[in-house]
């Protein structure tokens, strides 16, 4: 018999989710055949057989915190006929035991039986872990899932300065009746409560820390996209012959952001605790929207590469994104992110940084405006707002504002692209 364990998955991973079991006990496998998926903060992976055999047991349910090196399951060798019998027996035994007793109804599989002496309350190891460190008993967390297990997400979320709510001391005089406590299950409506995956937990949090540790700004300015559509109107149709794929938006985006960082060095840097991190090459990650969350895979070395190697490598990343299949280096790494809600209809946003980065740009929709051409003309032209959030601690005001101001230079003349980019 072989252990299923919870492979390393990367430095920054120390934990994940069992997503879904793609077989149930008692199922032959090959070796190499995937056995599960395991939720992360940053992707899904799947976990795969390393040798033929019979699953014997599922030790972690699905939804269930396991930590890296665990024991999910257990494998055994052959086709299987030799654990039938003994694999029987607990469960005649069981049947046996919920005979007498006919009106109780039967506990949910996952919730059978507590997982430690911890507490009554069913939990995942990592909340016993966490539990135990911060001297909180179990019985006193509120729980989130459906079936009142404990995750260590309720742990963190619970305050241990605020003791589960007792009877009233008798000198005290009977209170009116007040609306429910901040988090409390009770509600006077039909309500529907879902379990925030794991990447969408950890996007709530990186972001909360981007507004609570960046001193962030953001300065706008509009791009007249009048000469890009005029370039992709006369081009689309070679280019997309010639290279397979459509040309786009973002490669021209990306070209004006590598040129304006590479005037500006200190937008395409990170904060190393007293250190100012210049880096000299340009890894530009794109933000895309999947089923899960956003994602921001990365594209490598944009200074390098033409427009259709840009638009190819979009393509590629934003398909991987969206069938949940990115690797953790897709998403590791990048110096400056776009992100483009003008695909949603969106007019002019703030979009927050994506650290330890320390400049984002964000795309809108492009809409007809009426712009004056000289003193006596006006036109209506296809606008662009466009905003750059920075961290002030180490850019300037005056210095974003001439980024942007570049930026916008580059994508009205795109010839220069070619020379700047």
């Amino acid at each position: 018999m072989s252990e299923i364990k919870v492979p390393a998955m990367g430095e920054s991973i120390t934990e994940g989710t069992v997503s879904r079991w793609m077989v149930k006990e008692g199922d032959t496998v090959n070796q190499g055949d995937v056995l599960l998926e395991l939720e992360t903060d940053k992707v899904n992976i799947e976990i795969s057989a390393e040798e033929s055999g019979v699953l014997e047991k599922i030790i972690r349910q699905e939804g269930e915190t396991v930590e890296i090196g665990e024991t999910i399951g257990t494998l055994s060798a052959g086709s299987g006929g030799g654990s039938g019998a003994p694999a029987s027996e607990p469960a005649a035994e069981e049947k046996k035991a919920v005979t007498p007793a006919p009106e109780a109804p039967t506990p949910p599989p996952v919730a059978a039986a507590p997982e430690s002496s911890d507490s009554a309350k069913t939990a995942s190891p990592s909340a016993r872990k966490l539990a135990r460190e911060r001297g909180i008993e179990l019985d006193q967390v509120q729980s989130k899932d459906p079936i009142g297990r404990v995750y260590q997400d309720d742990v963190k979320s619970h305050n241990n300065q605020a003791p589960a709510p007792v009877a009233p001391p008798a000198s005290k005089a009977p209170a009116a009746p007040s609306a429910p406590a901040a988090g409390s299950s009770t509600y006077t409506k039909p309500v529907e409560r879902q379990r925030m995956s794991r990447r969408r937990a950890t996007i709530a949090k990186r972001l909360v820390e981007a507004q609570q540790t960046a001193a962030m700004l953001t300065t706008f300015n509009e791009v007249d996209m009048t000469a890009i559509m005029d370039v992709r109107k006369r081009r689309k149709d070679k280019f997309k012959e010639k290279h397979e794929i459509n040309l786009g938006f973002m490669s021209f985006f990306t070209k004006a952001v590598v040129g304006a960082l590479k005037k500006f060095p200190t937008i395409n840097a990170e904060i190393d605790g007293e250190d100012v991190v210049l880096k000299k090459y340009y890894d530009i990650g794109i933000a895309v929207s999947a089923k899960e969350g956003l994602v921001v895979p990365v594209v490598r070395d944009a200074d390098r590469l033409g427009f259709a190697e840009i638009e190819k490598s979009i393509a590629d990343l934003a398909s991987k994104a969206r069938s949940n299949t990115l690797a953790l280096s897709d998403l590791q790494g990048g110096t400056f992110t776009i992100t483009n809600g003008g695909t949603f209809g969106s007019l002019l946003s703030t979009p927050i940084l994506n650290t330890p980065q320390v400049g984002i740009l964000g795309m809108h929709k492009i809409q007809l405006r009426p712009v004056a051409i000289d003193a006596e003309r006006m036109e209506n032209r296809p606008m662009m707002y466009i905003a750059l959030s920075y961290d002030h601690r180490i850019i300037d005001g005056s210095e974003a504002v001439r980024f942007l101001v570049t930026v916008k230079e580059l994508l009205e003349d795109p010839e220069s692209l070619l020379i700047e980019g």
